[in-house]
């Protein structure tokens, strides 16, 4: 386990906990939440490409604005799922999906147990919350690309990640 530096929120420094996704490695399985508590893992997306846009919380502007962008982006990609991934209670997720109109990207929780922020390294030391990024997954859960967005209250490089996700 490592701690990140050189990543802020608001302009003040944070700490990322957990493993670093590293691109060309292997993805780790990892349990989440879906609206009504079960349990849902990488595994249940086999064989499919895998664009993980993680959030600090759903409820805030940009955080509203990725998984929006990720939701039109969705309906565009074959044999691509999208996970929208924070540690929001699945209550919250479930009334934004519903406000938004939220039907292909997977909004999931890690309020549980953190897996994925630990697994993942997006964790923030002493917040409980995700720091915000983007991980892209090929088929076989290889790491293809990874994104810890420097600034938490900006926004990722959503292009990026589609480009590379488009390629495999």
């Amino acid at each position: 386990m490592t701690n990140r530096t050189g990543i802020t929120m608001g302009g003040n420094p944070i700490t990322l906990i957990g493993t670093e996704a590293v691109v060309g490695e292997k993805g780790t399985n990892f349990t989440v939440v879906d609206f009504s508590l079960k349990p849902v893992t990488l595994d249940d997306f086999a064989g499919k490409i895998k664009i993980i846009s993680v959030v600090p919380s759903i409820d805030t502007g940009v955080c509203a604005l990725q998984t929006k962008r990720f939701e039109a982006e969705a309906a565009k990609l074959e044999d691509t799922v999208v996970l929208t991934i924070s540690v929001d209670l699945p209550f919250a997720q479930k009334r934004f999906a519903g406000e938004n109109s939220i039907e292909n990207n997977h909004l999931l929780s890690d309020y549980q147990t953190h897996d994925f922020g630990v697994e993942y390294g997006f964790e923030i030391e002493g917040l409980a919350l995700l720091s915000r990024g983007i991980v892209v997954l090929d088929r076989d859960n290889v790491i293809r690309y990874v994104e810890y967005v420097k600034e938490v209250t900006t926004e990722p490089d959503y292009d990026a990640a589609l480009a590379v996700a488009k390629s495999l």
